[in-house]
């Protein structure tokens, strides 16, 4: 299945508490199991007003699901192509 990024815009997602973001956390994982094979939440980051999510999904339909049924924006969806890290660069 294709990997993807998706980015959240939720103003203040930086300043949520530990609560907050356990909540957060719950209604994913709550999708998640809902949705079955179809897709699988990796990780997400957090920055001053947006999560950037790692994500693994049948399709980029399956990601909107996800946002619609956890109550979450998806701001954008980007397909993984390819991954490099400094491994890539052989030195």
């Amino acid at each position: 299945m294709p990997k993807y990024i998706i980015e959240r815009e939720i103003p203040g997602a930086g300043k949520l508490t530990p609560t907050q973001l356990e909540g957060v956390a719950e209604q994913a994982c709550v999708a998640v199991q809902k949705m079955g094979q179809r897709i699988h939440w990796i990780h997400s980051f957090v920055t001053n007003d947006r999560t950037y999510c790692v994500m693994i999904a049948a399709n980029e339909e399956a990601i909107r699901e996800h946002a619609r049924q956890c109550g979450l924006p998806a701001t954008r969806i980007s397909e993984v192509k390819q991954m490099i890290d400094p491994a890539t660069a052989g030195v």
